[in-house]
């Protein structure tokens, strides 16, 4: 049994099969996920587990070069947006319309739902290199 790091098993998996520009999407408990697509589904009740939660042990875990976040967070979700900007300020951050990310959803080689029950709490998350 893993001692430290990620414990769940479908997660660290994906994460150690993902390669330079790879993606992964941390997404709320609303966000509509393609039947093709691989979800991996941590919800447990409404706002469990949350979205900082998530991407905080996924971050620890896997080397993010870059994020992507819906343009909509900046006015309808502050609270997370500014949460965002102080704790991951050194990942360069690019947005999107929320339209668009959805479209991205099938690009990506997992997408982790979690209970968060806030508009728009959902990022791309892009794999760099560790050297």
């Amino acid at each position: 049994m893993k001692k430290t790091g990620m414990l769940n098993r479908e997660i660290t998996a994906v994460l150690a099969k993902l390669g330079h520009t790879d993606s992964i999407i941390i997404a709320d408990c609303g966000l509509p996920i393609p039947d093709q697509s691989t979800c991996i589904d941590l919800s447990i009740s409404l706002g469990t587990p949350s979205f900082t939660s998530v991407l905080k042990a996924v971050s620890d875990d896997m080397e993010i070069e870059e994020i992507t976040l819906a343009n909509e967070i900046k006015h309808s979700n502050t609270t997370l947006h500014d949460n965002l900007m102080d704790n991951y300020s050194d990942i360069p951050m690019t947005y999107i319309s929320h339209e668009a990310l959805k479209q991205k959803l099938k690009d990506a080689k997992a997408i982790i739902r979690t209970g968060e029950a806030s508009p728009y709490a959902n990022v791309i998350l892009q794999s760099g290199v560790i050297f």
